[in-house]
């Protein structure tokens, strides 16, 4: 991005973003323009929260001037929702528009001819000045609407527009899209989960089929769009391009304008001009819940509760000894939050399920990244504790599952077609890193449905405070490299009786490479 490589090789990421804002912004002060994070509504500039995190210290007084287009030629795109802290009852819609716009808003209602609720939404100007990184000067605007009070269980239709551009108008119905609350009961349902995306033909192939699916809402466990290829969260990558977050958010726009489009942030997503934690551009695309720990420095760490399941999203980059770009930003907060949790849910009637997900690897066998020590000494402890039943990663670019592990041994084979009991047994683990970017590589021979090749014990390496350790390791099951995702059915049941969570691998083909079955006694 513009920091000499043997510097940022020293570097934290909030050095490196002070680096760039100094030598940066000196440039903007000479053009007499400025470059920062803010909100915009109606064109005036307007600092808020957001803006707060990602400003740096010493703003140049003048902004640019905002200017706009008429609004009827300007079609927003990039639809994508996401939760609040409630399902039930709580959704943010969010989208682009590719100019400054006048007044932007959503219209709501429960039929697409009743649309007559129009709720105003808040622009967030992202600003990348030419010279941090490929993407020249450019400017982008991310808008979004806050849906609060909304009835669990309910199918809402809606539309976002501006002024000169109102969807409830008869020529631009076309332009519509619909969400389904939660329920606020327990009943079955389906997610769908992976990690490592990108902008490309095989991750749109993997959105397409994710349709097939109906899920509920969809997870991504992190290096979402890769605007940043190099993933060291060192500003010295000169790929960085802000602009692949258009085709991004364009490309998924098919399945998150529907499916509430859920993502943990991965060492990719860590950008350093914008905010000293290299997360100032996420938090002007996201609106995600905020009842995280720390949502000024983790601002993709948050829970919620969907029917009979908790899900918690969790940041590796805060415990990751490969990659230490944000090593300890949270001060161990996210642990001790994260312990809290899964105390609270264990104890919860309502919840039989808890499914976590980040980035790097707790277990995986991979030659590129493999397993993440940082995962293992500070979260796997408390998965264990508290008997979490599905640990979802990304990261290595393909699938790998687990058998089931407790205290980083096989406590029992989980083949193809398996049931795991966490309660008694241990945690199962899968890496879903194979949504789109080019694929990593196994020691092993593969092994996945219908050519299952099991070996006694697989070479790989775990990274440590100290650098790589090779192990030999006995818990790799399945193995499969090619492009894929995750499909979960959720089944409930009666007091008493055995609830499920059936997990499945699903190939880019369509064809299945691994299930299994997750019971639990349903409370």
């Amino acid at each position: 991005m513009g920091v000499p490589e043997q510097l940022a090789d020293r570097m934290s990421m909030a050095e490196q973003h002070e680096y760039l804002r100094a030598k940066f912004s000196r440039r903007t002060m000479i053009r007499g323009g400025a470059v920062t994070l803010g909100t915009v509504t109606g064109g005036a500039f307007v600092t808020g929260a957001t803006a707060q995190a990602a400003v740096p210290t010493q703003t140049p007084k003048t902004t640019p001037a905002a200017e706009h287009v008429d609004g009827a030629l300007v079609a927003p795109f990039g639809r994508h929702l996401a939760y609040g802290k409630d399902p039930r009852t709580e959704i943010t819609v969010s989208w682009q528009v590719p100019v400054a716009v006048k007044k932007p808003f959503i219209r709501i209602g429960a039929h697409p001819w009743d649309l007559s609720r129009r709720i105003e939404a808040e622009v967030r100007t992202l600003h990348t000045p030419a010279g941090v990184g490929a993407s020249g000067d450019h400017t982008q605007y991310y808008v979004h609407a806050e849906l609060t009070h909304l009835k669990p269980g309910r199918t809402y239709y809606y539309g976002v527009g501006h002024t000169g551009f109102d969807p409830a108008a008869a020529h631009l119905l076309g332009t519509l899209g619909t969400f389904t609350t939660a329920p606020d009961h327990k009943a079955p349902f389906t997610f769908t989960a992976f990690g490592d995306e990108g902008v490309g033909y095989h991750g749109l192939a993997n959105n397409s089929l994710l349709l097939g699916q109906n899920p509920a809402f969809h997870l991504h466990a992190g290096d979402i769009a890769y605007a940043d290829p190099a993933g060291a969260g060192k500003t010295a990558d000169t790929g960085f391009d802000s602009r692949v977050w258009d085709q991004f958010l364009a490309q998924t726009e098919s399945v998150a304008k529907s499916v509430p489009w859920m993502p943990a942030y991965g060492n990719h997503d860590m950008e350093a001009w914008y905010s000293p934690n290299g997360y100032g551009g996420e938090e002007a695309r996201w609106n995600l819940p905020d009842n995280g720990p720390d949502a000024k420095n983790l601002p993709g760490v948050y829970t919620f509760v969907y029917g009979n399941t908790a899900v918690i999203s969790l940041d590796a980059n805060d415990i990751s000894f490969e990659i230490p770009a944000n090593l300890g930003i949270s001060g161990g907060t996210q642990t001790t939050w994260l312990e809290t949790q899964l105390k609270k849910y264990r104890a919860s009637k309502d919840v039989d399920f808890i499914v976590i997900f980040f980035h790097h690897c707790a277990y995986c066998t991979s030659t590129a990244h493999a397993s993440e020590g940082g995962v293992r000494q500070e979260w796997v402890p408390l998965f264990e504790k508290y008997t979490v039943d599905l640990v979802i990663n990304g990261h290595n670019h393909q699938y790998e599952r687990t058998d089931v592990i407790k205290k980083g041994a096989v406590t029992k084979k989980l083949p193809i077609g398996g049931t795991a009991y966490p309660e008694t047994e241990g945690v199962v683990y899968v890496t879903a890193g194979a949504a789109g970017r080019s694929l990593y590589a196994f020691t092993a021979p593969l092994s996945y449905e219908g050519h299952e090749n099991e070996v006694d014990s697989v070479a790989s390496f775990i990274n440590t405070k100290d650098g790589k350790v090779d192990e030999t390791v006995t818990w790799s099951r399945v193995r499969y490299l090619d492009y894929s995702f995750l499909r979960v059915d959720v089944t409930p049941a009666a007091k008493g009786r055995t609830a499920t969570l059936t997990v499945r691998g699903i190939a880019e083909t369509g064809d299945q490479v691994d299930h299994f079955t997750v019971a639990r006694k349903a409370k």
